[in-house]
């Protein structure tokens, strides 16, 4: 009888684990798990690239890009082309968030790093000072006339940041803005060796036409909070007539049909003469 109960009690013994490995084998919960902490200078990084307005950077560059590789660019001056107006919507996107860091602060907007304080005013000025540096000299390898008309462009959508953007004519930079962007296109070439010639009437115009829909179509989304911030431009203007739904839908057609002009244009009459 002892020496049954000595063998259960060393059975027993056997299947209990020490108190070492009682805590590896407790379950983890979510208190209890440790949040991965990336360095500040990463995290700063990744704001950076957050408040350039990432989207609208890879669709401008992009589209830009595209118009140059279809006008027969060589495949070096289409990655310029990418380049610089990566660098001008950087700088443009960074500048905005700038201006509108107090309206994003009253308004709670967790998705601008500004506004939630993981990006300080100075280190976003020290990014547009180190982007127009580096803007410098990229925009003048296309040729000084078509870095002329880049800058000028950019220069343009700046001011529109700062007078216009709230009231009638907050259409008025974006038009003018575009229609630059024939210019720096029929202007370029790598080094500058290409002297280029003016766009058609056509093309400019309808790169005109092209700001006001992508201005119409990118201030949809915050129409209910341009109007709490006394905002009332154009489109905000338009959707109190119409609806913002019925001004969706219009915005998207008219962009189509100019999109579509566009492509019509290039292939008969071309982008210059």
């Amino acid at each position: 009888m002892a020496a049954t109960t000595e063998a259960e009690t060393h059975e027993r013994s056997d299947d209990t684990p020490d108190d070492d490995s009682t805590p590896a084998a407790a379950p983890e919960t979510g208190a209890g798990r440790r949040r991965l902490r990336l360095p500040g200078g990463v995290r700063r990084a990744l704001a950076l690239v957050v408040a350039a307005h990432p989207r609208q950077l890879v669709v401008t560059a992009g589209a830009v890009a595209l118009a140059a590789f279809v006008g027969g660019r060589p495949m070096s001056e289409v990655g310029l082309v990418a380049l610089t107006v990566a660098l001008g919507q950087a700088i443009l996107g960074w500048h905005n968030d700038i201006v509108d860091r107090q309206v994003d602060t009253a308004a709670g907007r967790t998705d601008k790093p500004l506004a939630t304080g993981v990006l300080e005013p100075g280190t976003v000025w020290f990014a547009i000072a180190t982007a127009t540096l580096a803007l410098v000299p990229v925009a003048v390898a296309n040729g000084l006339v078509a870095a002329a008309a880049y800058v000028v462009g950019l220069g343009i959508a700046l001011v529109g940041n700062l007078v216009l953007r709230g009231g009638v004519l907050s259409w008025l930079p974006w038009a003018l803005s575009f229609a630059t962007y024939p210019v720096f296109l029929s202007y370029g070439g790598l080094g500058g060796q290409h002297q280029g010639e003016p766009p058609v009437v056509e093309m400019v115009a309808l790169a005109a036409l092209l700001g006001v829909c992508v201005h119409v179509l990118r201030a949809l989304p915050g129409l209910v909070q341009d109007n709490r911030d006394g905002r009332r431009h154009l489109p905000l203007r338009v959707a109190v007539r119409t609806g913002a739904t019925r001004l969706l839908l219009l915005a998207s057609v008219a962009t189509a049909a100019v999109l579509a002009g566009i492509a019509i244009t290039a292939a008969t009459v071309g982008l210059t003469r």
